[in-house]
């Protein structure tokens, strides 16, 4: 079963990030970057834009509910998450 986070202070609510074939989450090293990248098996890579984070709050965050909404039953598919910062875009390229 495919599992999901629900961003909900998404400017799109309600947009989803697949937790299917995640490779990696990284942000850049400083502490108050504005992206989280997601890249996966298949080349492609999800990037999450926000206003800066404080100590990587945002990729911590996301690190941490891909954890809980992983160990979630297969009838829950989405994990709803909002996350520390402020939303500007969600991309998948």
């Amino acid at each position: 079963m495919a599992k999901f986070l629900k961003i909900t202070n998404a400017p799109i609510t309600g947009q989803l990030i697949s937790l299917d074939g995640v490779k990696a989450v990284a942000t850049a090293g400083s502490g108050t970057a504005v992206t989280v990248t997601i890249d996966y098996v298949d080349g492609t890579t999800t990037t999450v834009t926000t206003a800066a984070q404080a100590y990587h709050d945002v990729y911590t965050s996301i690190l941490d509910n891909m954890e809980v909404a992983l160990a979630t039953s297969w009838q829950n598919p989405y994990f709803e998450v909002s996350l520390p910062k402020a939303v500007t875009s969600i991309v998948n390229a």
